[in-house]
């Protein structure tokens, strides 16, 4: 009976030792938290969307409690975030510009078309490896939906092979800018002013040729347009958000319908 008493004895005791140099240890090595940066963190939404500039809601709490960043950053938080944060820290309250995502591209089926049957992993990602793409435009949105998978809003839907955001559910998280592979998604605040739904920089003839809607540099929209806020820059319709005071000119003069009011969309 001693010949296995003893040895389960030893095993024991010295699993007792070990887990109490190891309790010891984690008290003497502990970090000390930040009572500052513990109380922010918990007023922030816990997106981990990085849209802040920081590496998450973590980073983002330590900069505001050591002076580092200031409040308003957070987009997905909006300004109830903004003013909690800076009454808090007792600062002036800063005004947040509320941006929205935008798919710059109306290439769905009805207006494009695919330029081969893809039949490997249904990601956008996959696809942009096969030949720089399945749609017929090289800049066009492919519609197998990385953006929509990533979206923790459920701001994004795929319709007819297009992906849209509805930007009314849109957190401006920047999680679908990144998934995207064409770079077709891009912040625009969130009020009323034009936007250009095109990402196509082919010369005008070559667009027309695999796209009805797709931007052919006519630069009408840049005539008419009283303010100086929309160019045509690589052969498409670039709008200065700055300038852009949202009369609506240049929707209305564009003959492709390739330019939209936000507001509208």
């Amino acid at each position: 009976m001693n010949v296995i008493l003893i040895p389960v004895l030893v095993v024991a005791g010295i699993g007792l030792l070990a887990g109490l140099v190891l309790a010891i240890a984690s008290i003497v090595m502990a970090v000390p938290k930040d009572e500052k940066t513990e109380v922010i963190r918990a007023m922030l939404p816990g997106a981990n969307c990085g849209a802040c500039g920081y590496s998450g809601c973590d980073g983002y709490a330590k900069a505001l409690a050591t002076g580092e960043a200031q409040p308003g950053l957070c987009t997905v938080g909006g300004a109830a975030v903004t003013k909690s944060v800076s009454e808090y820290l007792g600062c002036d309250a800063v005004s947040t510009e509320t941006k929205v995502a935008v798919v710059h591209c109306l290439g769905n089926y009805d207006n494009t078309s695919d330029k081969v049957q893809y039949e490997g992993i249904e990601t956008c990602a996959g696809a942009a490896i096969v030949a720089g793409g399945i749609a017929s435009c090289q800049y066009g949105c492919m519609g197998l939906g990385d953006c929509v998978r990533i979206c923790p809003y459920g701001a994004i839907s795929v319709n007819n092979g297009l992906a849209t955001i509805d930007p009314k559910l849109c957190k401006s998280c920047s999680k679908c800018i990144q998934a995207c592979p064409k770079h077709l998604i891009h912040f625009v605040p969130f009020w009323q002013q034009a936007v250009v739904l095109c990402s196509n920089c082919d010369k005008g003839a070559d667009t027309n040729k695999i796209c009805k809607v797709g931007c052919i540099a006519c630069k009408k929209c840049e005539k008419t347009c009283p303010n100086d806020a929309i160019h045509v820059i690589d052969n498409h319709a670039v709008v200065d958000s700055t300038k852009c005071t949202g009369c609506g000119e240049c929707a209305k003069i564009c003959p492709r319908h390739c330019i939209k009011m936000l507001a509208d969309m």
